[in-house]
């Protein structure tokens, strides 16, 4: 009779899957009780509150902070070239990219 068989085993699988469904739905409503039992402020400050170190008033404070950036690029300082020019070339310096692929290379553009 492996057709009553197969019937207890899959009776046998969605008993367990019921039970596992039981637990965790009591796992949960458990963690939900306590935590509505518990202080809700508790649950919101991750930290502790700060202290003051006694005597912070006459220890020196850290390093000063920097000055705030204006988002420009610093007018002092050019920009280098990714590749020098055939002077600096011949005279040792090396490109700072190596050269493009051929095949993606593309045609001069034609001008109209």
């Amino acid at each position: 009779m492996p057709a009553d068989d197969r019937q207890r085993e899959y009776r046998w699988d969605m008993l367990i899957a019921a039970m596992l469904i039981a637990v965790g739905l009591a796992i949960t409503a458990l963690s939900l009780g306590q935590i509505m039992a518990d202080d809700p402020q508790r649950i919101a400050q991750a930290t502790p509150p700060t202290q003051s170190t006694p005597g912070s008033e006459t220890k020196p404070s850290g390093p000063p902070p920097e000055p705030p950036t204006t988002g420009q690029r610093p007018s002092d300082v050019p920009p280098q070239p990714a590749r020098p020019d055939p002077d600096a070339q011949k005279a040792g310096a090396r490109p700072v990219l190596p050269p493009a692929p051929a095949e993606k290379t593309a045609p001069p553009i034609r001008e109209k």
